[in-house]
């Protein structure tokens, strides 16, 4: 039953929840700007592209922020608690600790599983068509714009330098144009003035040149024998396609195979048939190195290697190669050589395709863990959050802050280095990925603990005061031992 003080801790708790949140989102969204800056600037992308990218890029941090948020509203909710001494009045009242998180814990699971059921349904969508909507923007060119006194070289087949531009950037002056034809030269278009626009539809750059000449040779490569054709012209209208700068479209499904883009069931089913792949592996290995080892059909059901050891026995003095006659030694030994070599360059493309087969598994496994440990960490990170609150007292940004990055760089260094180990095949997925929730639990368990029991953990008078009785302890000591002791071993 809802009691009025779960009420109260909720709303304490909504205000400062949201407002991290979406401090949280923010500076995620912007870690990826910066990191994508150099292939989104001058691409000319309108505002629609810009708000599309923007959105798949917050839905996919969503599951990160969330957490964080978690950890640094439930310090700040407490913090006020305890600076107001709200929380000493409802100690005084016979109410625990953990009776007053209760209602924060029922919210924090409930925001737990609901960050749970993001990252499985939502997640991959967004995901796919983030991957699909990246490739487009950093493979298209940059904005059409042509400078003064620079040649462009952006439209497939010209190359474009004009002198001036006046301030309309539509009429122009000491124009040149070269098409590149790749045969004996390039055609080349000189005018005084001209006029340039773009359509309306955005698709075809047109000069509208004034006062010029266009230059041509023409004839084979091979030869002397060409013709030089020179056109003077009072008014020439040359139009260039622009389509190549138009953003194009990628299917989502070009991408639809990266472990990022599948849910659990997808997961599930993709890692068991990568693993099955094993008995496939041996059957091609046989079937590959039998060519090169034509003894091993000759062997049969009880044949080992160790058996076949046992039962060599060298010919002769000079063992086996001394049976060999001088005229057939070099031949069998040569295809002996080749026949090792062939062996081994199939045994190195098995190893290959089968280390990256290993790693398919390792990624589909670590995706799997994720979606969930993300969701776990909401209640660690809770867990750790609200008694560190009780106990430093603070509210506000400043202090909850500094413990809130302390411990969300800790989180995220021991998801890194866990999810690292597992791609290197150090531990398996399991291990490396529930890392930073082993890792945190007792830490959260311990705050729990001593803010139940009002620990001065964070108290710099408690620690002044311990520093102050150590320091009388070792002054009494020293003391002690200056003293001179008499004739009788007692002290003067």
């Amino acid at each position: 039953m809802i009691k009025k003080l779960d009420i109260l801790i909720i709303r304490a708790f909504l205000g400062p929840f949201v407002a991290t949140f979406i401090i949280s989102l923010f500076v995620l969204i912007m870690q990826f700007f910066w990191l994508y800056i150099d292939d989104l600037v001058g691409k000319g992308l309108d505002l629609l592209t810009l708000a599309k990218l923007t959105g798949l890029v917050a839905i996919g941090w969503i599951p990160l922020a969330l957490p964080l948020a978690l950890l640094l509203s439930s310090i700040m909710t407490f913090g006020n608690l305890g600076e107001t001494f709200e929380i000493v009045a409802i100690k005084s009242a016979g109410i625990s600790l953990a009776r007053f998180m209760r209602p924060l814990l029922l919210v924090t699971i409930v925001l737990s599983g609901l960050a749970f059921l993001f990252s499985n349904n939502i997640i991959p969508v967004a995901q796919l068509k983030l991957a699909s909507l990246k490739y487009d923007i950093i493979v298209s060119k940059p904005a059409f714009e042509i400078k003064e006194g620079v040649f462009f070289d952006k439209i497939e087949g010209f190359v474009i330098k004009i002198g001036k531009k006046e301030k309309n950037d539509s009429i122009i002056h000491n124009v040149v144009i070269y098409e590149r034809n790749y045969q004996l030269q390039d055609n080349m278009i000189v005018a005084n003035d001209g006029v340039m626009r773009v359509t309306p539809d955005k698709k075809f750059l047109e000069f509208t040149l004034k006062n010029g000449w266009r230059y041509e040779e023409r004839g084979p490569r091979i030869s002397t024998n060409t013709e030089y054709i020179r056109m003077g012209f009072k008014e020439y209208k040359k139009v260039l396609d622009l389509r190549s700068f138009k953003m194009s479209k990628t299917e989502d499904s070009a991408f639809r195979y990266d472990p990022k883009m599948l849910s659990i069931r997808q997961l599930n089913h993709s890692i068991d048939s990568l693993v099955k792949g094993d008995t496939v592996y041996r059957k091609r290995a046989t079937a590959d190195l039998q060519p090169y080892l034509s003894f091993i059909r000759f062997r049969d059901s009880v044949w080992t290697a160790a058996d076949s050891l046992k039962q060599f026995k060298p010919i002769g003095k000079a063992g086996f190669a001394g049976s060999i006659p001088d005229s057939f030694k070099l031949r069998i030994i040569e295809r002996a050589h080749a026949q090792l070599v062939s062996a081994q360059n199939a045994v190195k493309n098995l190893a290959t395709d089968y280390k990256f087969k290993s790693a398919g598994v390792r990624l589909h496994e670590i995706e799997w863990h994720r979606k969930f440990t993300l969701s776990a960490a909401c209640i660690v990170l809770f867990l750790i959050g609200a008694p560190l609150g009780a106990i430093i007292r603070k509210g506000g940004l400043g202090t909850p802050l500094v413990f809130a990055i302390i411990f969300f760089v800790l989180f995220h260094l021991m998801n890194t280095v866990g999810e690292k180990i597992v791609k290197e095949s150090v531990t398996t997925a399991f291990a490396g990925m529930w890392l930073s929730t082993a890792v945190l639990i007792p830490i959260g368990f311990f705050l729990t603990y001593k803010a139940m029991r009002d620990s001065q953990l964070f108290n710099k008078e408690f620690y002044y005061r311990s520093y102050v009785q150590l320091k009388k302890i070792f002054t009494n000591l020293n003391k002690t031992g200056k003293q001179k002791p008499d004739n009788y071993g007692q002290p003067a």
